[in-house]
């Protein structure tokens, strides 16, 4: 039995600094707004029948 405690231990721990992780850069990092444009060939556009 410790050894499942043990597992499961390292298994939280483990998904806590994922979750940490993903807290902090929710938190720190502003996305950087901006146009895009994508071209797409008048081939995919216009069909030949």
């Amino acid at each position: 039995m410790p050894s499942l405690f043990r597992f499961l231990f390292i298994c939280a721990l483990i998904a806590g600094v994922i979750y940490g992780t993903m807290i902090a850069l929710v938190t720190f990092v502003n996305p950087v707004e901006r146009d895009v444009t994508i071209r797409i060939p008048s081939e995919r556009v216009n069909k030949p029948q």
